[in-house]
């Protein structure tokens, strides 16, 4: 399955969920009410749905069932990012401690990290790649396990700030979802050299274009007027998901910084 396919059909998936998740969201309460609500960032009016990232999430998990490889990392993907919108709908209804959220953030990054994805070594523009992987630390639990001291605890720094970053930019109606697609499309363009992970090019390349794919689908109802807000889920789980391309894509980190500078700076 190529990639404009699988583009595609997670366009169409997200599309076809966002319609369904309005109704829901606005029936259980999961909405920003302008009336209500004096928090700066808010400058829609009337009541705006919240729990976009039930329908990104999901378009992105049916179309890796239907043709991604599951391994290790790719599990650990899924398994994390379930977590997160969960949160993000716990956050959407009760609007929880922003001290909880980093909290969590942190946990979920070690947990996809606990799957193997970590950062071994960072490119130098100068000469040789910067190792992060000399200081390992080894133990047994069901079989044999390493930790990368350096790299595993850069990884959860950058997955947790790529989080919240990206989500702090989802303000203006549209902006997200579009400079996610566009960011994502990129790092799948990238990633078809080569990776330095337990997993191969053809599936991060697979991954990216399922991400662009569930927020370019989102995106007409999150166009102004926004008919839905990604809300807390679907604004960290993009920032979650950019940040773990980047690392899959032979560690594009400067190349995600780039494309991110906007959304950073602001």
């Amino acid at each position: 399955m190529g990639a404009f396919n699988v583009f595609v059909v997670s366009l169409l998936v997200s599309f076809g969920l966002t319609i369904p998740t309005i109704f829901l969201a606005k029936k259980f309460k999961l909405v920003t009410d302008s009336g209500k609500s004096t928090h700066p960032a808010h400058t829609h009016r009337g009541v705006v749905p919240r729990a976009g990232g039930v329908p990104i999430f999901l378009a992105f998990f049916v179309t890796i069932l239907l043709f991604v490889s599951l391994n290790k990392i790719v599990i650990g993907i899924i398994i994390s990012s379930f977590l997160l919108v969960v949160i993000g709908l716990l956050d959407d209804y009760f609007d929880l401690s922003p001290y909880l959220r980093f909290a969590a953030n942190l946990a979920l990054s070690a947990i996809v990290i606990g799957f193997g994805l970590g950062i071994p070594f960072v490119s130098n523009p100068f000469g040789a790649p910067i190792r992060l992987d000399q200081w390992q630390y080894h133990f047994n639990l069901f079989g044999p396990h390493s930790i990368l001291i350096v790299g595993d605890l850069l990884a959860i720094i950058w997955l947790t700030w790529t989080t919240n970053m990206v989500n702090w930019s989802k303000g203006v109606d549209g902006q997200l979802p579009g400079f996610v697609g566009i960011t994502a499309i990129f790092l799948g363009l990238l990633s078809t050299r080569f990776t330095v992970h337990d997993i191969s090019a053809q599936t991060v390349m697979l991954l990216s274009f399922i991400v662009a794919g569930a927020y370019l689908g989102f995106l007409p109802f999150n166009f102004y007027p926004q008919k839905i807000m990604p809300g807390y889920g679907g604004g960290a789980l993009a920032g979650f998901w950019l940040g773990i391309l980047s690392i899959l894509s032979f560690g594009k980190i400067g190349t995600a910084i780039l494309i991110l500078a906007i959304p950073m700076i602001d």
